[in-house]
């Protein structure tokens, strides 16, 4: 058997893992920190069971689930809470959880859980191996087909018969992603939010377009509306995604050989418009960052740093920087410490070099440099300049 362990804690899931490999040292125990560790980890081995904790940056537990039931059915889930989360994991019972684990986790308990996933997961086998193994391949060998077709790509005498039949009428939908690093686990919600969507409104299929785009073929039910789907998936996006994305979409169209100009189409217009943000909880987010930013501001911070504070990705996070404060990232930190190191000149008895070091400069020459670009005046002239205004307010 296979079994995730995900908590943002090592010291439990490595205990977890050494309880289990104790009692079954011919299982295999994968570890995951974090949501995007654990994709990585179903898209690359055949997972068996997740424990999963509840809480964790990024994303719940339950969202993780959420996410996932689709394309990984077979999958035994089972959570891993404390006392206070007790409501989450009656929560997760509701949506297929096996059951759950309070922490702190008696090993007793432990094994007895991992027998029980045993159990079921030996009962389901041999039938979901070969379900799996049959829609995989079906899967597999039809939206490759159909992304070979939509890149207006050479199919290699493929049949789409059945397709374009099940298809007399259908639209297209294009989610595009901005990022500068990898975004297997934005993929990966992506993928599952939309197929989901997909077979709420109707049918169709989602498959990958290039690293960083998934194009989307729907036939949506006579009583739903594609505006109605487009609206849920945005709402669904800006919730989970931590990277900027566009949502495109086709008219209605009755004849396949126009997918590789409309998807063509769809990729030009992205060029022209503006991409969508992670929405909830953004301004909190943007003030745990101010915060931190308040704190450390005269460390050797980057942005690289901050954003990982608040677990967004950099080109993201700096997006959502700007368009919260009106500010740059680098030219809110260069403004916050200059505004403290006007503070600081008034306090004769400082020397320049103290106060470049207080503010975050090691280099006095480049301090006053960047105070002079600020303020049209170096240090020395500021303080000199407040002096005189002093001795002429005093009697």
């Amino acid at each position: 058997m296979k079994i995730l362990i995900v908590d943002d804690e090592s010291v439990i899931r490595e205990g977890i893992m050494r309880t289990i490999q104790r009692a079954y040292p011919h299982y295999d125990v994968y570890l995951a920190a974090n949501p995007e560790e654990a994709v990585q980890l179903l898209r690359s081995h055949p997972i068996d069971a997740v424990l999963t904790d509840i809480l964790m940056p990024g994303m719940t537990g339950l969202e993780l689930m959420q996410l996932s039931r689709r394309g990984y059915p077979h999958i035994k889930w089972v959570i891993i809470s404390a006392y206070s989360e007790f409501n989450y994991a009656k929560e997760a019972i509701k949506l297929g959880a096996v059951d759950y684990l309070l922490k702190p986790i008696g090993k007793d308990l432990l094994r007895d859980m991992i027998d029980k996933l045993k159990e079921l997961i030996d009962q389901e086998a041999e039938k979901a191996r070969e379900s799996k193994l049959l829609r995989a391949n079906l899967k597999f060998l039809r939206e490759a087909m159909f992304q070979r077709w939509a890149s207006g790509l050479d199919i290699g005498g493929m049949d789409m018969t059945a397709v374009i039949a099940n298809h007399p009428r259908f639209q297209l939908i294009m989610v595009k992603m901005e990022s500068d690093r990898a975004v297997h686990l934005e993929h990966f919600i992506i993928d599952n939010v939309l197929s989901e969507l997909t077979t709420q409104y109707g049918r169709g299929f989602v498959t990958t377009y290039d690293a960083k785009s998934l194009l989307g073929l729907i036939t949506v039910d006579e009583d739903k509306s594609l505006e109605s789907l487009l609206e849920e998936l945005r709402s669904y996006l800006k919730r989970y995604l931590r990277v900027p994305f566009q949502i495109m979409h086709s008219g209605m169209l009755h004849d396949f050989s126009k997918v590789p100009g409309e998807v063509q189409r769809m990729h030009h217009d992205s060029a022209s418009h503006e991409f969508e943000y992670y929405a909830t909880g953004g301004n909190e987010i943007i003030e745990v960052a101010i915060q931190y930013i308040r704190a450390y501001y005269n460390t050797d911070l980057s942005l690289e740093k901050v954003a990982s504070i608040v677990y967004l990705n950099p080109v993201y996070f700096s997006q959502v920087f700007k368009q919260k404060t009106g500010y740059g990232f680098k030219e809110y930190v260069i403004h916050l410490r200059m505004e403290q190191a006007k503070q600081l000149l008034l306090n004769p008895q400082l020397k320049l070099a103290d106060i470049s070091e207080r503010i975050g400069y090691q280099d006095v020459k480049h301090f006053t440099q960047v105070f002079r670009r600020k303020y049209n005046a170096t240090p020395t002239e500021y303080r000199q300049e407040h002096r005189a205004h002093t001795h002429k307010a005093c009697p």
